[in-house]
């Protein structure tokens, strides 16, 4: 992921979000990330990893989706194709899936209902193989 340019200046704290977001393999929230920018001793203010995630995702640099609670979640984008995610709803891993057939359905469906489809979104929702092995063991 390029450190964002559009609009902002490229700062050492911009880049350290970018560096974060890069190093994450689940989707986070802001408040997750600043903590985890605070542990790692940088000092970024949790307004500055706002605008910086509204940036990323204005330019499709990172995914985003929202938790059951309503959160915005972000996640670094690994692939620059349209996907979708398999959702770990425990632990917030994440898997970038091809949407294969959700695909078609979602230009037919808004053909037939007379519309010209510009987006969708399909996220599945579950526990990975961890944390369902754990929710057993419980």
């Amino acid at each position: 992921m390029n450190t964002p340019r559009i609009g902002q200046r490229n700062t050492r704290q911009r880049a350290a979000v970018v560096d974060t977001l890069e190093g994450m393999t689940t989707f986070a929230s802001a408040q997750d990330i600043h903590a985890t920018l605070s542990e790692r001793g940088h000092k970024v203010g949790l307004t500055t990893v706002y605008r910086t995630l509204q940036q990323l995702n204005t330019q499709g640099m990172i995914d985003t989706l929202q938790d059951d609670s309503g959160e915005m979640l972000y996640r670094s984008c690994s692939s620059v194709h349209h996907h979708h995610h398999l959702v770990c709803t425990s632990c917030r891993k994440a898997v970038e899936i091809d949407g294969g057939p959700v695909e078609r359905w979602a230009t037919d469906v808004a053909r037939q209902h007379g519309f010209v489809m510009t987006g969708h979104t399909a996220d599945v929702f579950g526990l990975c193989t961890d944390c369902a092995r754990k929710q057993r063991l419980n």
